[in-house]
């Protein structure tokens, strides 16, 4: 079995839009406005402004992603982050925030924030694990957001 975290290209675009439908509909969570425009259309809503999305691959097939939005203080939102339940407990999850942190380190941002839902425990011991800690909360443009988290790169 190989498996590669690979950078997004056109052909991923329907798992990308599958991976993360899955989870928040499993979430109970509906899907928002950010949410399509995001999984509609990554390459304009994110690549084109400065961001990107990383594809884990096993075995040539998609079975998990995340993506990097470049901030407004130069720092990287990590969101969209999915893998899909087949694949969960093979350390997929933070081989794809490695990914995201050393391209957010290369490209000398000061830290990488994210916001996720309480009940994604999961998903929050992962981010806690990896070195993100709590924020009290933010503006955020989505309704089930309630936990919000950063980690400084500096």
């Amino acid at each position: 079995m190989t498996v590669a975290i690979v950078p997004f290209r056109a052909d991923h675009a329907a798992a990308w839009r599958a991976l993360n439908e899955h989870w928040i509909r499993a979430g109970g969570y509906a899907i928002e406005p950010k949410d399509d425009l995001v999984l509609g259309d990554p390459e304009e809503a994110i690549l084109s402004k400065g961001g990107a999305v990383f594809i884990v691959e096993r075995n040539g097939a998609a079975v998990g992603c995340c993506s990097l939005m470049r901030m407004a203080d130069g720092g990287y939102e990590v969101g969209k982050m999915a893998v899909d339940a087949a694949a969960h407990g093979q350390g997929l999850g933070r081989r794809l925030l490695e990914a995201c942190e050393g391209h957010a380190r290369a490209a000398g941002a000061p830290r990488l924030y994210l916001e996720t839902n309480s009940a994604q425990t999961h998903a929050i011991a992962l981010y806690e694990a990896f070195g993100f800690l709590h924020l009290p909360p933010q503006p955020t443009p989505y309704a089930r957001a309630n936990v919000f988290m950063e980690k400084a790169l500096g």
